[in-house]
């Protein structure tokens, strides 16, 4: 079974500007997520999907391949994951090469890790699923959810006003790390969100959103915490 780590990493970032390549804790981000592709010895293929030319060199460096750039229409704004990996897969195809099981990897993602990628295909691999999501539990049940309305604080939904935390279902969200998929049933569903989603759950520790600067520091610290005094994760 072929693979390919597809690294999608776009150079019109707004909220933070050039944020694939920003130094965290001394080396640019996206560097991570190559080095784990690259360090789990899985992949057929570690490519990184780029309009960006200094974003090409520089995964260039750190060992991935760029065949080929992004289409205009895939670096936009309103460009989602599901069309860049169609793109990709569409463009291997044009070439004769053609992989049975993929991995988006986002370049800001530095708790992503060899280990996990490993752990992550291989129980796709083992199961009847067509994607696996790396998930987090929610800290606080959202069906207990509280909302603002004409200035006034009030349950959104009046049915679990009496409900225990504890005694509610768990419910989970995408941690924005990285997905692993069969191809086949990606090209068919065109979207990760579909078909047979097996959950891989991760610890809060190990999952941070980084979209503003209070974010990047958020993740540095927390990064820190999680790794040892040789700089690896725990």
């Amino acid at each position: 079974m072929r693979k390919i780590a597809i690294i999608t990493a776009r150079g019109g970032s707004k909220r933070i500007p050039r944020k694939n390549i920003r130094p965290f804790l001394g080396k640019p981000i996206m560097a991570y997520s190559i080095e784990a592709a690259l360090q789990s010895n899985i992949f057929d293929e570690v490519m990184v999907s780029t309009e960006d030319e200094e974003i090409a060199a520089l995964a260039r460096r750190y060992g991935a391949k760029v065949p080929f750039y992004r289409s205009e229409k895939t670096s936009g704004d309103f460009a989602g994951t599901n069309d860049v990996l169609l793109e990709v897969l569409g463009e291997y195809e044009k070439r004769g090469e053609h992989f049975e099981l993929g991995c988006c990897i986002y370049p800001t993602a530095p708790f992503v890790t060899a280990e996990k990628l490993t752990e992550a295909v291989g129980k796709l691999e083992a199961a009847d699923a067509d994607t696996l999501i790396p998930v987090v539990e929610f800290s606080y049940p959202p069906k207990r959810a509280m909302v603002i309305r004409d200035g006034m604080l009030q349950f959104g939904d009046l049915r679990y006003i009496d409900s225990r935390s504890q005694d509610l279902e768990k419910e989970y969200h995408d941690v924005g790390q990285f997905y692993c998929f069969r191809t086949e049933a990606f090209r068919q569903n065109k979207k990760l969100m579909l078909g047979k989603i097996l959950p891989y759950v991760v610890s809060e520790m190990e999952v941070q959103d980084i979209d503003n600067e209070s974010d990047w520091q958020i993740a540095e610290i927390k990064y820190q915490a999680m790794t040892d005094r040789d700089g690896k994760m725990q």
